[in-house]
């Protein structure tokens, strides 16, 4: 059988193009373009309206003059020539195609033997039998523009001039006109090239920046000139390369602190198991029971303390996702669940609660292991009979404050500054069981909440562990 022939579907739509996968204009193109396109429409619309404006008035010119020339040609005296009377406008009249227009029995139109004959029809025609006051008409077959105006009984003094020489003076301005826009337009569109690449290097940059960080992981941040928008957009961006950077130097560092408390509980384990499996072989010395009872209880308590350790990475790599929705959290709910568990693994250890009704907007879950980190905290270094304090109570300024307090031998100066760091144990931590994680989830839980977390000494000489958390009251 042969093998199918896969369909393509050229129809999907390429995401670096249009349908066709062509490539579309660039930004910086698109404001080229824009400029051209806008300087253009302003320029159309100059062009076009001064072109009707001159249009207009050079047509009233004409027409001005003309009916002014035909007022004076019916009003200048009659001239006696050689063979007849003619108006003395005959005798001045160059430029005009001019003549006199009589309704009889019979049309007659005299004009001067030097001139050329003037056009005349149904409209001069009724000027003269007084049918109309004046007429002024476009002639087409001669492109002039004639007027007529009564001359006496059965007469009309008929002018028109040539349009001729103010259609060029129209052509002519049309092409400046075209010739200064076409010259605007490029200008517009060289100015907006110059914009488009000064005001977009910023974005070139950013762009330098984001390929190079995808090609090297190079998080340096990108020089910002200027105050304008583009500028805060790259300051913007630089902290978000500055929160990138921090990011990964935490993983970094948690990767390592990882592999280094690993490594301990691992090299035991493995020691312990090939000891049994040395024991096993045969003819090899056999371990007495209460040897294998010891390896046999430091493997179980290396597995648990492997166990707490990778649920404690596992928290933390949980705190470090974004939160979308939050919810309404009772802060005495919490601490009382908290308690709870604590209770059944504190033995003897009692708990002196006092708590005030405290509410605030965040994870309960991640408050609850927080609060419960910290009692654990305070359980492990009191000694057994000895009572653990837990208050909760607003403070005034809009924060409340947990406070746990232990009747432990407290901690040590140099180590205050360290206990809420990602696997620092105190000198007499070491022998205790734990990961070095504990306070340093409550940290982070406490810092995502709005709030601080603080190591101190209480009054009685133990431990005093303070979580400040924003909200109100119930």
């Amino acid at each position: 059988m042969t093998e199918p022939v896969p369909v393509v579907d050229v129809s999907e739509k390429d995401p670096r193009g249009d349908r066709w996968g062509t490539r579309r204009f660039s930004l910086r193109g698109r404001v080229t373009l824009l400029a051209a396109a806008s300087v253009a429409g302003a320029v159309a619309l100059v062009s076009l309206g001064a072109y009707l404006v001159v249009r207009d008035n050079l047509y009233q010119q004409v027409d001005d003059n003309l009916l002014a020339r035909a007022q004076a040609a019916v009003e200048s005296p009659q001239v006696q020539t050689e063979l007849q009377q003619v108006p003395g406008a005959f005798l001045a009249s160059a430029d005009l195609q001019i003549g006199q227009l009589t309704v009889g029995q019979k049309v007659r139109l005299t004009y001067p033997q030097s001139g050329s004959r003037p056009p005349y029809g149904d409209d001069e025609i009724a000027v003269a039998s007084g049918d109309k006051a004046f007429s002024l008409r476009t002639d087409p077959k001669t492109d002039s523009r004639v007027v007529a105006l009564p001359q006496g009984a059965g007469q009309a003094m008929v002018l028109a001039q040539s349009l001729g020489p103010t259609k060029r003076t129209l052509n002519e301005l049309s092409v400046v006109l075209f010739l200064i826009g076409g010259a605007g337009i490029l200008v517009a569109a060289a100015a907006g090239t110059a914009v488009a690449r000064a005001g977009l290097r910023p974005v070139d940059r950013l762009t330098s920046a984001a390929e190079r960080v995808a090609t090297t992981g190079d998080l340096r941040p990108i020089p910002v000139s200027g105050d304008d928008e583009l500028a805060r957009l790259t300051q913007s961006f630089n902290t978000m390369l500055g929160t990138v950077a921090e990011s990964q130097e935490r993983q970094r560092q948690l990767v390592a602190d990882a592999g280094h408390e690993l490594r301990t509980p691992l090299t035991s384990l493995r020691t312990n198991l090939e000891l049994l499996l040395s024991a096993s072989r045969p003819g090899a010395r056999t371990l007495s029971d209460e040897d294998r009872s010891d390896i046999e209880a430091d493997i179980r308590g290396q597995l648990d303390e492997l166990t707490q350790l990778i649920g404690d990475l596992v928290e933390l790599a949980r705190q470090d996702e974004p939160r979308i929705e939050h919810e309404r959290v009772e802060m005495v709910d919490v601490v009382e669940r908290a308690l709870d568990r604590a209770r059944r693994r504190a033995g003897e250890i009692e708990f002196d609660v006092s708590l005030q009704p405290w509410v605030l907007t965040g994870d309960t879950s991640a408050l609850e292991r927080a609060v419960l980190n910290l009692l654990d905290n305070a359980v492990k270094f009191s000694p057994e009979g000895s009572t653990v304090g837990v208050r909760l109570y607003p403070v005034g300024d809009g924060t409340a404050v947990l406070e746990v307090e232990d009747s432990g031998p407290g901690i040590a100066d140099e180590d205050l500054p360290k206990v809420f760091d990602r696997f620092y144990r105190s000198s007499e931590a070491r022998t205790l069981p734990g990961s070095g994680l504990g306070l340093a989830i409550v940290q982070h839980a406490a810092q995502r909440h709005g709030g601080d977390v603080y190591a101190g000494r209480a009054a009685t000489g133990g431990a005093l562990m303070t979580l400040r958390l924003p909200g109100a009251p119930a």
